[in-house]
């Protein structure tokens, strides 16, 4: 399979396997933050599969997909809340954003420096951020058929050393996914006997890690340079519903 499109992805997570895999993953992503009450959550990447949780509580939920994917309405029937941009240059304001989730983002960064800066850039004091990258020490960083065999693996050392070298502060690290990537309904069934086990006795082997950051500011701490995006209000913070255009079902 290949991530060239926003297509390709949507395709995964409507199968069976993509499917699982994003319950897997929101059992670690909701604990992690349990109340977004009265909170801004942006998804860069292809965050989407992992937003509904926190539509009903916080203040408000957008996702930037970038431009080398592309872009489709999300979410289903509802009014928009999907805008596409340059990950280097987000269209929203400086500090306007509590929480930020990226799945499917930095692995397929090519410079991955602008992208995080631009994140410290609209990301509040003490906002959170979450990054779900493969493993490269895991099997599913070579299943080519799913969008976590693409791009750059990372360990779990370089995530954490790659968002301190920009000024953001580790919070935690947590691994999942320690099912084989097969797509046979036999090995499915056993995904949560394999997770528990996974998880003690080859933590090394999970298929991604999942790091927590924090933005903290104390004196001293360098600021990143500032975006060249001008900002004239925030309503950009909510795009709305796309009008006049073809929407796309699912």
């Amino acid at each position: 399979m290949s991530t060239g499109s926003i297509y390709d992805l949507k395709a995964f997570y409507d199968s069976r396997s993509g499917r699982l895999v994003r319950r897997i993953l929101l059992d670690h992503l909701i604990p992690m933050w349990p109340d977004v009450k009265g909170l801004r959550v942006l998804g860069c990447g292809y965050a989407t599969p992992y937003l509904r949780p926190y539509m009903k509580d916080a203040e408000r939920v957008i996702a930037v997909m970038p431009a080398r994917l592309g872009a489709r309405v999300w979410p289903r029937h509802e009014k928009n809340l999907v805008c596409l941009a340059e990950e280097s240059e987000l269209p929203l304001e400086t500090e306007s954003v509590d929480r930020i989730l990226l799945v499917h983002s930095v692995e397929h960064a090519e410079i991955l420096s602008p992208n995080l800066q631009e994140l410290w850039r609209v990301l509040k004091s003490s906002g959170r951020i979450i990054v779900v990258v493969p493993n490269r020490l895991g099997f599913w960083a070579r299943a080519d058929w799913s969008p976590f065999g693409q791009g750059q693996p990372f360990s779990a050392s370089q995530i954490v050393q790659l968002f301190r070298d920009h000024s953001f502060v580790h919070e935690r690290t947590e691994r999942a996914l320690f099912l084989p990537p097969v797509r046979t309904f036999l090995m499915l069934r056993t995904f949560w006997f394999m997770e528990r086990i996974g998880a003690r006795i080859m933590p090394g082997l999970c298929g991604l890690h999942i790091a927590e950051f924090s933005k903290q500011l104390y004196a001293g701490t360098p600021v990143a340079q500032t975006s060249k995006v001008k900002i004239r209000g925030r309503r950009i913070l909510v795009p709305n519903a796309l009008s006049g255009g073809r929407r796309e079902q699912g």
